[in-house]
């Protein structure tokens, strides 16, 4: 099980290789990059006997297993077939970019993206859990936008990039919810238990739902009608990359996706008509655009989209042998496919040209890369004694043996082999227009061979359509049984390799197709004027227009919404606020439950009114911002009482900090805004406020009655009971925080770290308006620091420093623990600048406060990772109690590591933003820990 982890993991340290390697020489780069998915293809190969002798490879790792969320990977023939095609095409094209990519190119960008993009697609047939297959499918996604676009500088690279990640990003959508909706169907994300489930799949009435989902990700990503267009656009990626792109990733993927689910969904007429239908219709579009493509890779890439219609229209006949010809066909098409385009790469390379109306005669200047080329343009045509025919004759075959279309089942074999016919025109084209057919003209360049190691991926994979060719049982027999069987998740039936079969209608079908194809290229000016006719559209330009108006209709949509008043924003919210909550409480029969109501005392009475004055006295003297935010921060006082009263000490401590915290923050951001504010809202917008308030709060306090009223089954009980026990500590909040919910608490003080720093970059360069006055005119006073706020400041520094470690050492027994002690310091150190000033801090405390949130962050997160030392879950908290002389028995716990990660994050985080928010009040530029 270790080792299969390592075949996908090593291409993802892989991706770090180039980034730090590409100072070196632009070999050196290349052959390091290789090293480490040149590992995991050997690692592939050791794996190899075992799954060839029928075996599944599993290993999984436990992530949230109430969700059925694990790391999981599994090796059988179909991924075992896929890998060894990703690692060894990649390995090739490794080799093959080192010479493609110019001097001026940044070659480790290009490697790092490549292996992502490597790691990508073993994540994906690799992985034996649906949700995590979903996160792969996606990554590689992101990484083809990232290779399409590499040369960013060009339009056609940038817009390509843009539609592949469109189609492909809107098909993942689709498919993840497929996948949700299957996981919950069979009760699991597991992959195996889906495979086997395929009777209770098929028999659901959310099947056809199912599939197509499921569908729609597959056909978006393998580029089958009508999605086919982004794919010829994604041609504006370097050729290195179309090579791969082409063969044996991105849209291999979606092909790999009907393979590996077709024992749980396929066999169905909604299967046929949906994905054999799909696969015809795209055979035959993409056979024929082929033929009228006078760029190169254009050429190609149509003739891609073909054959993955062909290999569609087989994986949906629904019968065993087609299935196998499917993926005996996804090995050839790899083979001849990768070699073409990188054919493509050298022409364009040496010539400088791409456009086959300029490309003429070549053989006589590149004979050997010549013969490579035919050689696998032969394949693509199905040429006898090289691998294309051999599966093309299985294709042909299948076609004859299903009758899903009743009396038209007929026009599936003359369809085919008029896909056929257009495979050898195009083929015939490539071969004949490109090295043959007169002499080049107004080429850039003088064309010539390439240099010598370019050819070798070329003659690698030449080769391998040679040997499966010939030797088709002893090339790929094993493989193409292992992989058979997996995709069935059964049983193979009886096939055969043999070169030849006899007479029969395939062998005619062969015929027919490799003459007419002859024919069809003969006359194929009068094809080019036939389709000249038909008006030419750019699907660039087509699906930026259909951008363009999406986005303008949604500026319309938020024009409409969205008009910078907050307070309309607010209002929508409520009231949807309101119905959603008012139409539950309809049902409600009565508000008062069974739970007796606690008597009213003159303290609380006191509490809850002077609570009610302040926060309607917030409201009337809003416009007043100093009166408003003392009586805000009266009402915060009054909450934080509420809480010690009803025994909630840690909230209360907590709820005090946070309101001094932010009063300071609120006056420091009052000192940019104006004293007062004119009057706004008119009478009606008054009157609609109160209505909307005075709903809002009935619905609210009718909630809480209710609630309160009425005994609730909590969770709390089993906290109660095992705090002691489980994490070391009488106080269940901060055994929560930093135990039982320690990994949420981990979240939390991350986000709180971002938030800081991307409040400290906002502010970092702001250049406000500071006012010289008051409301009323008055100017500030001369001296801002006076001597008896800072002789008291001083005094009252180390007693809060005190309190705040007292606050901390006890949090896990008693009320503290280090969020509370963290805020309290980070509240001493603010009255210090308040006191004394920026400067005469800056040179007293030496504190970086973005270290001090790293290390606090870094803190947490490695206490947690120390359980895994004790093979333990992450964040498996340690207590136990020792005895000192003098001292006596005292507990010690790790959870008190992660608090004091706690604890410097809070600080950190606070004084980032109240210290350099302060800064900008200061009539020097401010100086940040940056700029020293």
């Amino acid at each position: 099980m270790t080792t299969l982890f390592w075949i996908p993991l090593l291409p993802l340290l892989g991706i770090f290789v180039p980034l730090f390697s590409a100072k070196l020489s632009r070999t050196a780069c290349a052959f390091l990059t290789a090293a480490l998915p040149a590992t995991a293809l050997l690692l592939v190969l050791l794996l190899m006997p075992q799954v060839l002798e029928g075996n599944a490879i599993r290993g999984a790792i436990e992530w949230v297993p109430a969700l059925g969320l694990e790391l999981a990977f599994r090796l059988d023939g179909l991924s075992l077939l896929f890998s060894l095609l990703i690692l060894g095409i990649g390995l090739l094209v490794i080799l093959y970019a080192r010479y493609y990519l110019s001097n001026q190119d940044p070659i480790g960008k290009f490697f790092a993206y490549l292996i992502m993009f490597m790691f990508a697609m073993l994540g994906v047939v690799m992985s034996d859990n649906l949700i995590q297959l979903w996160a792969f499918w996606e990554l590689t996604s992101i990484s083809s936008f990232l290779l399409i676009s590499f040369w960013g500088k060009k339009s056609e690279a940038r817009k390509g990039a843009r539609m592949a990640l469109t189609i492909t990003g809107a098909g993942g959508l689709a498919l993840l919810a497929g996948l949700l909706m299957l996981g919950n169907l069979v009760g699991s994300y597991d992959l195996q238990v889906v495979l086997d489930s395929g009777d209770l799949i098929r028999a659901s009435a959310e099947y056809p739902i199912i599939i197509v989902l499921l569908l729609l990700g597959a056909f978006t990503k393998s580029a089958q009608f009508p999605f086919h267009f982004w794919l010829p656009n994604a041609m504006a990626a370097p050729t290195p990359v179309s090579s791969y792109l082409h063969s044996a990733t991105m849209v291999k993927a979606g092909i790999f996706l009907m393979a590996r689910f077709y024992p749980a969904v396929a066999g169905t007429e909604l299967w046929f008509l949906i994905v054999s239908m799909t696969g015809l219709a795209t055979f035959l579009l993409g056979g024929y655009l082929a033929l009228f493509q006078h760029d190169l890779k254009g050429l190609l890439a149509n003739s891609t989209i073909s054959h993955l219609g062909l290999i569609t229209l087989l994986l949906g006949m629904g019968t065993d042998l087609a299935l196998v010809a499917a993926i005996f066909h996804i090995i050839n098409h790899a083979t001849f496919k990768a070699s073409l385009f990188m054919a493509a790469g050298i022409i364009d390379h040496e010539s400088g040209s791409r456009d086959m109306r300029q490309l003429n005669g070549l053989w006589k200047y590149m004979p050997y890369t010549a013969t490579l080329a035919m050689v696998a343009a032969s394949a693509m045509a199905g040429v006898p004694l090289l691998n294309g025919f051999l599966s093309k004759e299985m294709f042909f075959t299948e076609t004859l043996h299903q009758g899903a279309l009743g009396s038209l089942s007929w026009m599936v074999p003359v369809l085919a082999t008029l896909g056929g016919v257009f495979s050898v025109a195009y083929s015939t084209r490539f071969v004949h227009d490109v090295f043959f057919n007169g002499e080049p003209i107004n080429l850039p360049k003088t064309p010539h061979e390439p240099p010598r190691y370019m050819r070798v991926p070329v003659e690698i994979l030449v080769t391998l359509c040679l040997l499966v060719g010939i030797f088709p049982s002893w090339a790929v027999g094993d493989l193409l049984y292992s992989a058979s069987g997996a995709a069935l998740n059964g049983p193979v039936p009886e096939y055969s390799l043999a070169i030849w079969h006899g007479f029969n209608f395939p062998l005619l079908m062969s015929v027919i197709a490799f003459l007419g194809g002859l024919i069809f290229y003969y006359n194929r000016q009068t094809l080019f004027r036939f389709q000249a006719q038909f008006p030419v559209t750019d699907p660039k330009i087509s699906f930026e227009k259909a951008i363009q108006q999406l986005v303008a209709k949604s500026a319309w949509i938020i024009s409409l919404t969205e008009n910078g008043s907050l307070q309309r924003y607010i209002y929508f919210v409520l009231s949807l606020s309101v119905v959603m909550a008012a139409i539950p409480l309809l049902d409600l029969n009565t508000t008062a439950g069974i739970r007796p109501e606690i008597p009213i005392d003159a303290l609380s009475l006191t509490g809850a009114v002077l609570l009610s004055v302040a926060a309607v006295a917030t409201v009337i003297w809003h416009r007043q911002r100093m009166l408003a935010l003392i009586m805000l921060s009266v009402v915060g006082l009054v909450v934080s009482l509420a809480f010690a009263k009803f025994s909630a000490p840690d909230l209360a401590l907590t709820q005090l900090s946070v309101e001094v915290v932010t009063v300071i923050l609120l006056m420091l951001a009052l000192f940019f805004l104006p004293q007062t504010t004119p009057k706004e809202s008119s009478p009606r917008r008054v009157v609609r406020d109160l209505g909307i308030s005075a709903m809002i709060g009935g619905i609210v306090g009718t909630v809480i009655y209710a609630l309160m009223t009425r005994p609730l089954d909590t969770i709390s009980t089993f906290f109660t009971a095992n705090s002691k026990t489980g994490g070391g500590g009488t106080n269940v909040v901060n055994v929560i925080l930093v135990d039982f919910r320690g990994f949420d608490t981990l979240g939390e003080i991350t986000v709180l770290g971002i938030a800081a720093l991307g409040i400290f970059k906002l502010i970092a360069r702001m250049r406000l308006y500071m006012p010289t006055s008051d409301g009323d005119g008055r100017p500030w006073a001369k001296d801002r620091h006076p001597l008896m706020l800072a002789v008291i400041s001083q005094s009252l520094l180390p007693l809060a420093l005190l309190v705040s470690a007292y606050i901390f050492l006890r949090g896990h027994n008693m009320p503290g623990g280090g969020f509370i002690a963290g805020l309290i310091t980070a509240v001493a150190i603010v009255q210090q600048y308040v006191a004394h000033g920026v400067d005469w801090i800056k040179d007293r405390l030496k504190l970086d406060y973005q270290i001090l949130i790293g290390s606090g962050i870094s803190i947490a997160a490695l206490t947690g990772l120390g359980s895994w030392l004790f093979e333990r879950p992450f964040l498996t908290s340690w207590f136990d109690y020792f005895y000192l002389p003098l001292i006596g028995k005292f507990e010690l716990a790790s959870a008190m590591l992660f608090d004091l990660g706690v604890y410097l994050t809070v600080i950190g985080a606070t004084m980032l933003i109240l210290a350099n928010l302060g800064k900008l009040t200061t009539s020097e530029r401010p100086v940040f820990e940056e700029e020293k």
